[in-house]
């Protein structure tokens, strides 16, 4: 197996009590060059997960290859998943990475059944599939390979930088399948966007990468979300973020409030306690009642997101709603296969 020549520096023989009952648990690691961080390898059972959706798209279907994610960005809607392997949502998510070393291999042998039938694929939905770890475990190349490969199209999200490195095997594909590409940049004062998010590429550099991903021909939407309440939500604020991702060349633009679910709104509020104080009761304000901005707000923030957008000449991106990430056009007609995105 391709994982089996890799080198970690130092095996961990304690595996936490919920990956403890894992079957498919091959070692728990640590290595210098991820300094705090503990990798917990497993060999994957699957590798696509079937997402049941709306009316009007009955289904998705997404691949995981990570748990965790080092990016450590306090407001990530799947902190409470890792509490399922208990672990917690906010330290563990950050610094306990569940690695599938497997998952290209498995998906060549789910996509090879005459069962599949080439639906659109969406990464990067739960965790970032080119956070760190990616540089030194390199599934996303055999993942692209396999997809590619069997005709099946498939849409990326991330805040990895790191997925300069696959754009010329992200361009190739694109010659057989539709691929479509987003790049979450949520923030662009550099000094709130290394406290919320302290594990990512800075802003500058992912908006380098969207230029670089269009310069292979590529379709990219800027994910700028989310938008958080009194810290980026005002109209200088997202008039710079906006003027700065139509020069990066994006293909399109979408937006999204804040939401805190359950595990995050703990973390979440925790970081804006220390942080930000004077700002703790205006969110618990906010969100006392579920984990949604109120419509109020949401419709507030579109009216003063849409003008900007048309200002910069941005179009809106297409959402797919079953997976949170970008329509993939593979999910539109042959006739639609290369259309306008729609304006603002």
């Amino acid at each position: 197996m391709r994982w089996d020549g890799q080198t970690l520096d130092s095996e961990v023989p304690e595996a936490l009590p919920g990956l403890a009952r894992l079957n498919n648990l091959v070692r728990t690691v640590r290595t210098p060059e991820f300094a705090g961080i503990t990798f917990h390898e497993v060999l994957a059972k699957s590798a696509l997960n079937h997402v049941p959706g709306q009316s009007s798209m009955p289904f998705g279907w997404t691949i995981n290859p990570y748990r965790g994610c080092s990016h450590a960005c306090v407001y990530c809607f799947a902190r409470n998943t890792h509490t399922y392997l208990e672990l917690d949502a906010g330290k563990d998510f950050d610094n306990q990475i569940i690695v599938k070393v497997n998952v290209a291999e498995v998906l060549r042998r789910e996509l090879a059944k005459k069962s599949w039938g080439r639906n659109p694929v969406a990464l990067g939905t739960n965790t970032d599939p080119y956070q760190r770890a990616e540089g030194r475990y390199q599934l996303m190349p055999g993942i692209i390979e396999a997809l590619g490969n069997s005709g099946t199209p498939f849409s990326i999200l991330t805040k990895g930088s790191l997925i300069r490195r696959d754009l010329p095997m992200l361009a190739k594909a694109n010659e057989r399948v539709p691929v479509d590409l987003a790049m979450s940049i949520a923030v662009y004062d550099d000094e709130l966007q290394q406290a919320v998010e302290p594990g990512t590429p800075s802003t500058a550099a992912r908006l380098a990468t969207v230029t670089a991903a269009r310069d292979y021909g590529l379709p990219v939407t800027v994910f700028l979300m989310p938008i958080l309440p009194y810290l980026t939500d005002s109209r200088a604020h997202l008039d710079d973020a906006l003027e700065r991702v139509a020069a990066s060349g994006a293909t399109a633009v979408m937006h999204a409030a804040l939401h805190l679910r359950p595990g995050t709104k703990e973390w979440y509020m925790q970081w804006l306690e220390h942080e930000h104080p004077d700002l703790v009761p205006r969110y618990e304000a906010m969100y006392k009642f579920g984990s949604y901005a109120p419509k109020a707000y949401r419709k507030w923030l579109a009216d003063k997101f849409r003008p900007l957008a048309r200002k910069h000449g941005l179009n809106r991106g297409d959402l797919n709603p079953t997976t949170g990430t970008v329509r993939s056009r593979g999910l539109r007609p042959a006739a639609q296969y290369s259309p306008e995105p729609t304006l603002f």
